[in-house]
């Protein structure tokens, strides 16, 4: 009896020395959110904000400019005076051509007096038919040199018209090729005039990459000094041949909208992005490696513990990785240290991890 008590006694020392396992450490741990891509991102080239219209102007005579009356970004209307030639020549033309006519007309009045007497003698038996002839004739000769003499003076002074240059159309001035003093001949390009009411956006996109735009591209336009300022953009046309110095070809897009800082001449930041199936992508820190399959670990908003999780790749990187399947939208994942984690273990997600 007394031995068994001993045994008892020696058996219950043992299960006292017996101590509870510690808890597992709670480990803080950076981790991100999965969220679901549905867009490729192309690339971000620098462009303007120009005119879709724009039409370059100059006189329809000759001569030297005397007077430029418009700057550079001044808005005009239909009819306003841009600039103005000597008129010296166009108005020696116009005296010249109403002295001709003025000669044409005197000799008119003769031909209309001859060509009467000539009828009068004739009717009376006494004048030959051939006198008549030659003065019906000389009036109608001196008739038609006066229909040239009249247009002649027309044709002078609308050639004083031309020495003022106007705008057709409401615009505004966006460069001048000439200055005053300036000798110009006619049809020679003096002043761009754009149209402000139809905008268009206008980058240079490498030659490379115009022959891998899908046709569903999409492109996102935004100020660069307002970023908040932004609108979409289609292709309107992209030049045929490349720029030999740049290997680049230049783009006209269609704005959605225009907003008001959408100035002509605007500095702009395009993006080109386009519509792909969705798909996950992660920093390639959140990838463990484990008897050749890949896993990452996924944490437990509820009980704040992490377990892994077996997912396959797409593609990589050397910063970021493209999962197929294994992992949802707006579940969170470890994003550093997932070779020290343990299954069931709590975290502590750290404060700058990404919400």
């Amino acid at each position: 009896m007394k031995r068994l008590l001993l045994v008892c006694a020696g058996m219950l020392l043992v299960a006292c020395s017996k101590k509870e396992p510690p808890p597992e450490p709670v480990r803080p741990v950076l981790s991100v959110k999965v969220q679901a891509l549905d867009e490729e991102n192309l690339g971000r080239f620098a462009g303007s904000i120009q005119a879709r219209y724009e039409s370059n102007v100059g006189f329809r005579v000759p001569g030297r400019i005397a007077s430029r009356n418009v700057d550079v970004g001044a808005e005009v209307d239909k009819g306003a005076l841009l600039a103005t030639l000597d008129p010296t020549d166009q108005q020696n033309q116009l005296r010249s051509a109403q002295g001709n006519l003025a000669s044409v007309q005197a000799q008119l009045i003769n031909a209309q007096a001859n060509a009467r007497r000539q009828q009068e003698l004739f009717d009376r038996g006494v004048g030959a038919q051939a006198q008549l002839d030659v003065a019906q004739t000389d009036l109608k000769t001196t008739q038609a040199t006066l229909d040239q003499a009249k247009a002649a003076v027309d044709q002078a002074k609308d050639q004083l018209n031309y020495v003022e240059l106007r705008a057709d159309h409401k615009a505004v001035v966006t460069a001048w090729n000439a200055e005053a003093g300036q000798v110009v001949s006619a049809g020679q390009q003096v002043v761009t005039l754009a149209q402000p009411d139809i905008k268009e956006a206008v980058i240079d996109l490498p030659d490379t990459l115009v022959d891998q735009l899908p046709q569903d591209v999409v492109f996102q336009v935004a100020v660069q000094l307002d970023p908040s300022i932004t609108t979409t953009a289609i292709v309107r046309e992209i030049e045929p041949q490349a720029q030999s110095a740049t290997r680049t070809r230049r783009a006209r897009l269609t704005l959605t909208d225009t907003p008001a800082g959408f100035r002509l001449g605007t500095a702009i930041s395009v993006t080109l992005s386009s519509a792909v199936k969705p798909r996950i992508e992660l920093p390639l820190t959140a990838l463990q490696e484990v008897d050749g399959k890949s896993r990452i670990w996924v944490i437990d908003p509820q009980t704040q513990t992490v377990s892994p999780r077996d997912v396959s790749l797409v593609s990589r990187t050397d910063s970021t990785m493209v999962l197929a399947n294994g992992v949802k939208s707006g579940e969170r994942v470890v994003s550093a240290g997932v070779n020290s984690l343990k299954p069931g273990q709590k975290v502590k997600i750290d404060e700058d991890s990404p919400q």
